[in-house]
This record gives structure tokens, C-alpha cells and sequence, in this order.
């Protein structure tokens, strides 16, 4: 039974912790690109012009809009599976195990978005307030990861929960926060999308092609309604069903019956194609298999790759390559550099920290098993690495204005800091608490 739940949460963290190392990759090179001597065509690139029409239907976009507005959708789709997932099934499926992680990413939204408000309050970066707030959980594992066997698996979880409720946190926030002049006309069209979407869900329609049909309908009319478009990919995770049109034990008695009755059919050349007779049965036991894994879990094992291998590192290729000159000393004072800088490394530890710790002591939660407050301190400080969420609010906060830049080099400055000192504190927690046992 435990298997059953540990490996697929295992191979989840491979994949984000892998990730985060390729994250960390195209973000150098993004660096390196938009500062050498070929930084003209970086920028050429990111901002070439893309149509696509259909008809009288036709947007047009630069690249970079392409990969937040699009792309980014499918990112946030996965990330809507993941919560789906965790509320269902994982970490927050009940209330007592859900409690620690969602006090402390209440903590690490809260916090970190008050010191912003302190720094900027009334002044020329205040919508930037959201942009502190989010933790990146592929970069997070990535550096847990670091450390191999030495980590609890409780607090992997931890932390992959805390996450995961923090980028609901970031969804909710773009979504109410982030848009622009509402376009009432193309919102009821989207409402009825969802509501048709709701529909189907409810009759318990098992065909993935109808929900990605109607998903991508629904992203061009929020494309166009003015709220931003990547919310689609949450809203469509929502009705993707998560329970399965076939038994688990339904399935091993059906698949059972079939591989013997195959087997009985068996006694011709292995090198010859199958008959028909036996054809048929291994597309009956090859439909029984599709249908004892819920669209969920299906469509969350192909996008998941895509996501993190290929849409997040275009997404670092696209907004980290930031020209690294200027006068320093005004970009380090900055009230927004400051604000940024403060929330992330400052508040994420204290929100994180201080909210878990009062979940525990007020009796709605208790630690993992094997994890101490060292090592939850050592997390908060990983919380603070924000870069994709971060630069993805930065971008809708200040759209082309100068403040983009400046934010950007904060996220980046302040996440590469929160990974050094909470790997640090995180392994001497480890090494701590091995050296006890």
C-alpha cells in the first residue's frame, strides 16, 4: 500500500528536481545571451512577431507573449492537476495533514507580501506586491535533491504540499489581482465554456480529447476577455475526472480472464503477428488499462514532461535574460529591489516558520515523521527561491515598464541566495539529526 503512494510521488520529485537543474541551466544562458556581444538578436528573438488566424480569427503576438500567455497556460494546467491530486488523494487530502503545509504557505504568502508593502506602499511598484509571494517548486526539490537520501521523505512532502498550495495561492491572486479591462461579452462566452466543461465532468465523460477541445476554447476567450489567459489551465484542471470507469479489482479479475484466455490461444510461433482472435484480446485488456487510470492521472503523466523539460526552460530562456548594467547602488536601494529581496529571503523564513510552528502548538497539525524544526526552518528558507512564479507576476506587474528589469534581477538575486543558505541549513539539520539517531 505504501509503495503505491511513494513511488509516483518519488518519480514526481525526479522529474521537478531534474528540472530545476535545467531551470537553473537556461537561466544562465539566458544571462549570458542578453549580455554578450549578441545581445541585440536575444532580444530580436524574444520579441518577433507571431500570428496565428483561423478565418476572420486572428492574434497576433510576440514570442515571449506566446510562451507566458500560451505556453504558460499548459504549466498552470499541470499545476491545476497537482492540486487537484493532493486535495484528492496526497497531502491535503485530509484536514489534519493538510494543516501544516497550508499554514505555512499561508505564512509564506502573507509575510513576504507585507514587507513588499512596507518597501512600496503608494509608490511607483506597489502592484508588484505579489511577485515575493511565490515559492518554485521545481528549483525547491531541485536543491533538496542535492542532498539525497539524507532528507526525510516527510519533509519532501512538506515541502511539495507547501508549494502546491502555494501556487494555488499565485493562481488565485493573478486571477483576482492581475487582469485587465474586462471585456464582458467574451467572459459570459468563457462562463459558458467552464459551464459546459462542468457538465461533462458530471456525466463523468472519460474522453481526454472533448476536455482539451473545450480547454483550448476556453483559453482564447480568456485570451480575450481581458483575464489573464493562463487561468484556463486551472479552471480545465478542476473537471478532469478523477475517479476511474473501472474498478481496480474489477480490472486485475477482467485482466486475469483475458491474459489466460490468451495464453490458452497460445501454441503458433512466437515470430508470427497475433490473430485476430488474439488481437482482440490484447486491445480488450489494452482498453480495461486505459480505463483503470483516470484522466487525471493521464493526462498529468504526459504533460508533466513537456512542462518541466521543455515549457518552463523557454519560459527561462524568454524572461531571465536580463542586461546586467546601470548604476548598481540605485538598483540595490530601490524600494522594489528591497521589497522583493526582503519578502523573499526575509519573509518566506519567518512566514513559513513562525505559521507552522503556531499550527503545531495550537494542536491543528504535527510534524512528519523524522523531520524536525530545523529542517522546517531549513525549507522556509527555499521557499524564498519565487523565479518562475515570481518573474511570471513581476511580468504582469509591470508589463514592458523599466520596473521589469529591476524586478527580475531581484527575484534572481534573492532566489539564488534563499537556495545557498537554506541547503546549508537544511544539511546541517540532516547531518544533525543523523549523527542523533
Amino acid at each position: 500500500m505504501l509503495g503505491t503512494i511513494v513511488r509516483p510521488l518519488q518519480q514526481f520529485i525526479r522529474i521537478e528536481s531534474f528540472g530545476g537543474i535545467l531551470l537553473l541551466v537556461c537561466t544562465a544562458g539566458a544571462l549570458s545571451w542578453s549580455n554578450s556581444d549578441i545581445a541585440a538578436s536575444y532580444v530580436a528573438v524574444r520579441d518577433a512577431e507571431l500570428r496565428i488566424s483561423l478565418g476572420e480569427f486572428s492574434v497576433s503576438r510576440t514570442l515571449l507573449h506566446w510562451i507566458n500567455d500560451g505556453l504558460m497556460a499548459v504549466f498552470f494546467f499541470v499545476v491545476g492537476l497537482e492540486i487537484k491530486r493532493e486535495v484528492l488523494f496526497g497531502e491535503l487530502a485530509s484536514i489534519r495533514k493538510s494543516m501544516l503545509p497550508l499554514a505555512g504557505a499561508i505564512g509564506g504568502m502573507v509575510i513576504p507580501a507585507a514587507i513588499f508593502g512596507l518597501f512600496n506602499a503608494g509608490g511607483p511598484a506597489a502592484a508588484g506586491w505579489g511577485i515575493p509571494m511565490a515559492t518554485d517548486i521545481a528549483f525547491a526539490l531541485g536543491v533538496l535533491a542535492l542532498l539525497g537520501k539524507r532528507i526525510p521523505l516527510g519533509l519532501k512532502l512538506f515541502l511539495m504540499a507547501l508549494a502546491i498550495v502555494d501556487d494555488l495561492g499565485a493562481v488565485l491572486v493573478i486571477a483576482f489581482f492581475y487582469t485587465a479591462d474586462l471585456n464582458i461579452a467574451f467572459l459570459a462566452w468563457a462562463a459558458a465554456c467552464f459551464a459546459m466543461l462542468l457538465v461533462i465532468h458530471r456525466l463523468n465523460v472519460q474522453w481526454s480529447f472533448v476536455y482539451l477541445g473545450l480547454g483550448f476554447m476556453l483559453w482564447v476567450l480568456l485570451l480575450k476577455s481581458g483575464i489573464h489567459a493562463t487561468v484556463a489551465g486551472v479552471l480545465l484542471a478542476t473537471t478532469i475526472p478523477g475517479k476511474p470507469s473501472l474498478k481496480k479489482q474489477e480490472f486485475i479479475s477482467r485482466g486475469k480472464n483475458l491474459l489466460d484466455e490468451l495464453s490458452s490461444a497460445s501454441g503458433r510461433d512466437e515470430n508470427e503477428p497475433l490473430a485476430n482472435y488474439e488481437q482482440s484480446i490484447v486491445q480488450t485488456l489494452q482498453r480495461s488499462a486505459e480505463r483503470v487510470e483516470t484522466p487525471m492521472q493521464r493526462l498529468e503523466h504526459v504533460f508533466h514532461p513537456w512542462v518541466t523539460y521543455a515549457i518552463l526552460p523557454m519560459f527561462a530562456l524568454a524572461n531571465a535574460g536580463v542586461p546586467l548594467h546601470g548604476d548598481f547602488s540605485a538598483i540595490v536601494h530601490d524600494p522594489l529591489t528591497l521589497g522583493i529581496v526582503f519578502g523573499l529571503v526575509l519573509g518566506k523564513q519567518i512566514g513559513i516558520t513562525v505559521f507552522s510552528w503556531l499550527s503545531v502548538k495550537l494542536r491543528l497539525a504535527h510534524l512528519p515523521q523524522n523531520v524536525s524544526w530545523k529542517h522546517i526552518y531549513g525549507v522556509s528558507w527555499l521557499g524564498g527561491i519565487g523565479f518562475t512564479m515570481s518573474l511570471f507576476v513581476a511580468s504582469l506587474a509591470f508589463g514592458e515598464s523599466p520596473l521589469l528589469d529591476m524586478s527580475k534581477v531581484a527575484v534572481l538575486s534573492a532566489s539564488s541566495l534563499a537556495a545557498i543558505i537554506g541547503l546549508a541549513v537544511v544539511t546541517v539539520a540532516s547531518t544533525t539529526t543523523s549523527k542523533q539517531t
